[in-house]
């Protein structure tokens, strides 16, 4: 068997507890680590199925090890989205309760023993999350939730993210059915909405505060363009907004949120024209969004670039490759505005 210790087995004619969707598009080098960890679990009762939606490596040959577990199984698919490739893979699924775990992540060993009994023993929590290391292509390795971070939240703490929702995070089926599953028109951000409209159902999401999760940064993986983030962000929230109307408690909180995140993709639109080389109109744009990037560092920038404009664009690539830290399973993680006390 694959992996590093003997996998816990559920008893013969156990039904599975969790369903475990593994959307493994381009990660066939990395997917048989994540594979492993889901062997490593102290719960044995789980089902798993690796998704293939047409990626261009050997995912196939990879999984192939891995099938000798009867409870892994490989389904192919054209490409169509990892939102399309969860939704077909939650599909093929029994369990009453999922686990996302995507091809390049880990799951530590108690990940199961520790969420699970949330949700089977609640009716009103609508999804469990956790902490998790991030780690690979970071410029130092950190965990998604650095903070003291609430127990529980209701949808306004998801919507303002005061709330962290890990992308490694289980919910109830029965959910996934009644808002339809990931939204497959959403090319970033799709994480995010399916959380907010799974609190849109009520309830409660609920934290479990250890670090049982591996969050793999890559280079040039989708998560690190601050900028389309911001964009899926903003249709999340307008998505919202349509959905509750304009008299719910939340409007107020989600019109702030689209105002604050346009004000913000400013920000990144204006260092990305200073970095193409466009600076004056770059350095007047980011002078329209100072105020999201305050502290005296940035101050004695802003100070220097009035003298000395030419500076602004090597200054800035270095900032931004510095703090290019990617996204903490779909949370945005600090970026070329974080300040010096880590606050925008």
């Amino acid at each position: 068997m694959t992996g590093d210790s003997p996998p816990a087995q559920p008893r013969v004619g156990t039904r599975p507890r969790v369903a475990v969707v593994v959307p493994a598009y381009g990660v066939a080098h990395l997917v048989g680590e994540a594979l492993a960890s889901l062997q490593r679990q102290t719960v044995g009762a789980w089902e798993c199925i690796v998704i293939d939606d047409g990626a261009p490596d050997d995912v196939a040959g990879a999984v192939q090890p891995f099938l000798a577990d009867p409870r892994i199984r490989f389904v192919a698919t054209a490409n169509r989205g990892v939102s399309a490739a969860r939704n077909r893979a939650v599909h093929e699924t029994t369990a009453p309760l999922v686990t996302l775990l995507d091809g390049d992540d880990l799951l530590r060993p108690d990940y199961f023993a520790r969420i699970l009994p949330c949700l089977e023993d609640e009716s009103n929590v609508r999804l469990v999350t956790c902490n998790a290391r991030i780690f690979g292509a970071v410029s130092r390795e950190m965990t998604c939730v650095a903070r003291p971070h609430r127990f529980a939240g209701a949808l306004a703490d998801v919507l303002d993210r005061s709330f962290n929702v890990y992308i490694g995070s289980t919910f109830r089926r029965e959910d996934f059915d009644a808002i339809g599953g990931f939204d497959e028109t959403m090319a970033h951000s799709e994480d995010f909405d399916f959380w907010v409209r799974l609190m849109m159902l009520g309830g409660e999401a609920r934290y479990v505060d250890a670090v049982l999760g591996e969050y793999r940064v890559r280079t040039g993986s989708a998560s690190a363009n601050a900028g389309r983030m911001l964009i899926g962000n903003i249709r999340v929230y307008e998505k919202a907004l349509t959905a509750l109307g304009p008299d719910a408690p939340e409007a107020t909180l989600i019109e702030r949120l689209i105002a604050d995140s346009r004000e913000a993709l400013a920000l990144e639109h204006a260092i990305d024209r200073i970095i193409d080389g466009d600076t004056r109109p770059g350095l007047a744009e980011l002078h329209a969004v100072r105020r999201l990037v305050t502290g005296p560092v940035w101050q004695a920038a802003f100070a220097l670039w009035k003298v000395a404009p030419a500076l602004a664009k090597p200054m800035l690539r270095w900032r931004r490759h510095a703090h290019g830290r990617g996204m903490a399973g779909g949370q945005p993680m600090p970026s070329i505005f974080e300040t010096e006390s880590g606050t925008h």
